[in-house]
């Protein structure tokens, strides 16, 4: 459900989706208004759950974690699905989680050292994941060129 947003709140949010650390006198500076409306909006946006969290990127090339691949996930029972969801939350590598459409339940998205690495995590933990019926590496990516935040606000005109 969209939450009700104002002016300001659009704009303080087009700011921090492009800098999670810019200071917020210099939000106040941008949107002409002071440093405690700012962080009353913040506050509000926080609690209100459009703002959750921040965050520093990790480059997980030059940390050793040279493989990246996206992994497709069948279940048995897609009662099982939350019981699977809990388990594969205790994997470190496995950095996103989601439900999709098509013939897999859920897509990971993962992080290991290297191929051999991805292969034992695979066979070793999550396909032992009780629920998981089978799984398919669907890609292994080459290369992130870039990565962001959905700055709705900032970047994408609205619709007529």
């Amino acid at each position: 459900m969209a939450q009700q947003l104002d002016a300001l709140d659009k704009q303080i949010l087009s700011l921090v989706a492009d800098n999670a650390r810019i200071p917020f006198l210099e939000v106040a500076r941008v949107c002409n208004v002071s440093g405690a409306a700012i962080h009353q909006r913040i506050q509000k946006l926080q609690q209100m759950g459009v703002l959750v969290g921040s965050e520093y990127v990790v480059d997980t090339y030059r940390i050793g974690f040279q493989t990246c691949a996206f992994v497709g996930i069948a279940l048995s029972n897609v009662k099982m699905m939350d019981k699977v969801i809990e388990e594969l939350k205790k994997i470190p590598q496995v950095v996103e989680c989601h439900s999709i459409t098509g013939a897999y339940s859920l897509l990971l998205k993962i992080y290991t050292k290297d191929n051999r690495q991805l292969m034992n995590l695979i066979l070793d933990k999550i396909s032992t994941i009780n629920g998981v019926s089978h799984t398919e590496t669907m890609h292994v990516s080459l290369n992130e060129h870039f990565r962001r935040q959905l700055n709705v606000f900032g970047n994408i005109p609205e619709e007529k």
